[in-house]
């Protein structure tokens, strides 16, 4: 079958290369894909301009949704031939250590992530455990429910790290897909003012970022950010800060934006150093989160919104494509013509033994 591999560390070392079907243990789910969305982090890998290992040559992809086509006779959870499925990222844990005992199995130290250290799901059909699995509520397709991952992202940042409430003055610095998000996961929470920040290769994502819920964009390469903010209620400064940029230096930005007592949570990668001094942090008494991943929670959560329309996916879908198309899905996620896109494969089932072709 068919699978983009990322298979040399180079820039644009991604190709569709033909790669064996998969073996499915007794205690796993076989899946067959449907639609798989492009993550930011797939295009740095594209680019080469990742800061995380891998395991090469990798399959990568890890926002999939699909359907249950065989179910492992020890596999455990009650799923069954016709399940309508998304997968978490977490393809391996330890099971054992603290943090997964407790329920944080994202941070598990042994943990491989699907697409990074573990074959991902650019391909037509993966066996994962059912332990990643969720099901897909019903009136949600296949291509909205690919985009459950990157809510998920950031509904563990805004919800169950830095905690919005209801009137909070949130700041999202970054209008890529996760800060894109992150407006609609704050405007969920209640928050009473949502401003995005920006920057010139922003500009075709925002009227999406707009419809979203952001209630003010600001390009900070044409406006002060910090004026701006400082304009807003009581002038002190805002509730919540969301650095959703990848880029290191931006949390000075975060500390200069957020008010005393206020919560910075970082989403975004980068592996640049930030050089900058901590003593805003101290003098304000900030508390900064790192935010990474999600749980089962988390994915519930998100798929509920999405089945009752208080998340909306057709929001940040810009558009469908074949795997083969799969370079013009990344370059229109990369330029900003789309919030995410999507990749769809075909059902088409290999032939069973003996069958004819």
């Amino acid at each position: 079958m068919r699978a983009l591999v990322k298979y040399d560390l180079s820039d644009e070392g991604m190709e569709v290369r033909d790669i064996p079907e998969p073996s499915m243990g007794d205690d796993e789910v076989l899946i067959e894909t449907r639609a798989v969305g492009v993550c930011g982090s797939d295009i740095h890998l594209w680019r080469n301009s990742h800061s995380w290992d891998l395991e090469l040559p990798v399959v990568v992809g890890h926002e999939i949704a699909g359907e249950v086509i065989a179910v492992g006779p020890g596999a455990p959870g009650g799923w069954r031939v016709g399940d309508r499925v998304v997968c978490e990222t977490a393809a391996k844990i330890c099971g054992r250590c603290r943090y997964c005992r407790t329920g944080q199995y994202n941070l598990c130290p042994d943990r491989l992530g699907y697409g990074a250290k573990h074959d991902g799901f650019f391909t037509a059909r993966v066996a994962v455990e059912p332990r990643v699995l969720h099901r897909i509520p019903d009136g949600v397709s296949y291509e909205h429910a690919a985009l459950a991952e990157p809510f998920a992202v950031a509904y563990n940042a805004l919800v169950e790290r830095a905690t919005v409430v209801p009137g909070d003055l949130v700041v999202i610095q970054g209008a890529g897909p996760i800060g894109a998000l992150s407006v609609q996961v704050a405007r969920l929470c209640g928050a009473g003012r949502i401003v995005v920040l920006c920057t010139d290769r922003d500009e075709p994502r925002l009227p999406s970022v707009v419809r979203m819920g952001a209630d003010q964009v600001v390009n900070v390469q044409k406006e002060d950010a910090r004026v701006i903010v400082g304009s807003l209620g009581d002038g002190l400064g805002a509730d919540v800060v969301v650095d959703a940029t990848g880029v290191s230096a931006a949390l000075a930005d975060s500390l200069d934006l957020v008010r005393a007592l206020g919560t910075v949570v970082k989403i975004g990668w980068g592996p640049q150093p930030y050089g900058r001094s901590l003593d805003p942090l101290v003098a304000k008494a900030v508390t900064l989160h790192g935010s990474f991943s999600h749980t089962w929670t988390t994915w519930e959560r998100v798929l509920d919104g999405f089945a009752t329309g208080r998340l909306d996916a057709s929001a940040a879908l810009g558009g469908v494509y074949p795997l083969d198309d799969w370079a013009q899905a990344f370059e229109d996620m990369e330029s900003g013509r789309n919030v995410k896109s999507v990749l769809t494969f075909s059902v088409a089932r290999p032939a069973e033994e003996g069958e004819g072709v």
